[in-house]
């Protein structure tokens, strides 16, 4: 029950990011549910692996490469799900910091006490 809440949550979170930024569009909340799966595969399998290839890149930036990885990842998500567009690499940062910040706020929310 727990991973549907959260999976709904994520799907919120995203419909909200699309929402405050101007480059990037959900067209609506199934296509937001399926972005969220595909995120949460991407981030689960393809993240890893990147950045444990890129950690001297990493460590040189002092961690702010992460970034651009999780921006070229949103970027892979936007090829992948047929109702999430962006506009391009700037957005994908954009999006991706600003749906962490919801996530992170939503999840402040959710904690049971």
């Amino acid at each position: 029950m727990k991973i549907i809440i959260n999976w709904a949550l994520s799907a919120v979170a995203i419909l909200v990011a699309a929402y405050l930024l101007p480059g990037v569009s959900v067209s609506g909340f199934l296509a937001a549910l399926i972005l969220a799966v595909v995120l949460g595969a991407i981030n689960m399998i393809l993240r890893p692996i990147l950045v444990v290839l890129t950690l001297p890149i990493t460590v040189v930036t002092l961690g702010l490469f992460v970034l651009v990885i999780n921006a070229l990842l949103v970027m892979l998500a936007s090829y992948i799900v047929p109702g999430f567009t962006v506009a391009g690499f700037w957005s994908a940062l954009l999006f991706g910091i600003v749906l962490a910040i919801v996530n992170w706020v939503l999840e402040m929310f959710g904690k049971e006490n």
